[in-house]
């Protein structure tokens, strides 16, 4: 396969460093589309909407490789989305404390060149278990402001890392893409060589 550039469909700074362990040159590019759920199921919303991304962003293109990417919070295979207000983040934190939960990251690569098409899409999961915390610990988290551009109420990788007690699968699947599954598939288009 010649070398075709890389595009990153998201805005996310997250993603964009997870992006950047690669290796690899890629730009970004966003498009407004409507993101339409038609699953209920966690794992196949995340392919569904980096789905829509990727494709949305192809179509903006002449040729290149789109990756598209999104993640949901899932909890007792609820999805949990951005807290509204302080009173549902606390809500969300108290159920996600002292037990464990599920992340999933989709993932769609969509390759775009003079042959065509084709895209191939992914979900990975990680469970993430969180320490019991106090009602006090909920609402000095809650007051740090950190909860409210997070899924779930939470970011892996800022203050309430301090309550979580640990993972199963990938760190990095949590913040917003799976790195080293995402470099297998690469592979696999021959992106890197083996």
């Amino acid at each position: 396969m010649k070398k075709l550039k890389i595009i990153l469909a998201s805005q996310s700074p997250r993603r964009r460093e997870l992006m950047e362990m690669l290796g690899i040159p890629f730009e970004i590019k966003v498009s407004d589309t409507d993101e339409i759920v038609t699953d209920t199921d966690p794992a196949a919303v995340t392919i569904e909407l980096s789905r829509q991304k990727a494709a949305a962003v192809s179509a903006l293109i002449d040729e290149g490789i789109v990756i598209g990417a999104d993640t949901v919070v899932a909890w007792q295979g609820e999805i949990l989305g951005k807290p509204r207000d302080r009173e549902q983040a606390v809500q969300m934190i108290t159920n996600l404390q002292g037990g464990a939960h599920m992340v999933y990251t989709g993932v769609t690569i969509w390759v775009k060149d003079r042959d065509g098409e084709s895209h191939h899409s992914f979900a990975e999961g990680t469970k993430v278990r969180v320490a019991a915390m106090s009602e006090r610990e909920i609402e000095d988290y809650v007051q740090s402001g950190e909860p409210y551009d997070k899924a779930g109420g939470y970011g892996i990788q800022g203050v309430f890392g301090k309550y979580v007690e640990g993972i199963e699968g990938d760190y990095y699947n949590v913040v917003g893409l799976p790195v080293h599954r995402l470099y297998e598939e690469l592979k696999k288009l021959k992106f890197f060589k083996n």
